[in-house]
């Protein structure tokens, strides 16, 4: 028998913060809001305070940030999601070349430049346009330099 597995895409990011901020507007998805586990966390002594931040308005842990589709479940004591998610982690190094998976944003029909306007407006680069026999797409890139193809 067949069984299904649950998954997050995990991105490097030298700002997890701002890549879960961009990422969350620029999918209709919510910022995870972990600020109670990181308060509990805190006051039980159980992680050190340079372990976190503020960032969209509350605590947070440093290092990681996430975004949720807001019709999928998730955890209201920790506030992590359950279903579609990008989850964000601070790494050292950047990112240097192209990345081997990508995000493809699908617009309704006829929207696609208007759409990568958007994008545009929330920190993303347009890097080509590429026309070919099977379909016609925008490449563009996150605030970081992450490739992603707007259809």
């Amino acid at each position: 028998m067949t069984r299904t597995l649950s998954w997050k895409l995990v991105i490097d990011s030298a700002d997890p913060h701002a890549q879960a901020g961009f990422w969350a507007e620029a999918l209709g998805y919510l910022v995870e809001d972990n600020s109670a586990l990181v308060e509990q966390l805190l006051a039980a002594g159980a992680v050190p305070e340079a372990a976190t931040t503020h960032a969209h308005g509350r605590r947070a842990w440093r290092d990681l940030a996430a975004a949720r589709h807001p019709d999928d479940p998730y955890d209201e004591n920790s506030g992590t999601g359950l279903g579609r998610r990008l989850l964000f982690q601070r790494v050292p190094e950047p990112k240097t070349v192209k990345n081997r998976l990508h995000i493809d944003v699908h617009t309704p029909p006829g929207e696609r430049d208007t759409e990568a306007e958007r994008l545009v407006g929330l920190g993303a680069r347009i890097l080509r346009a590429v026309d070919e026999q099977g379909g016609s797409w925008l490449v563009l890139a996150d605030p970081e330099g992450n490739e992603f193809c707007v259809n």
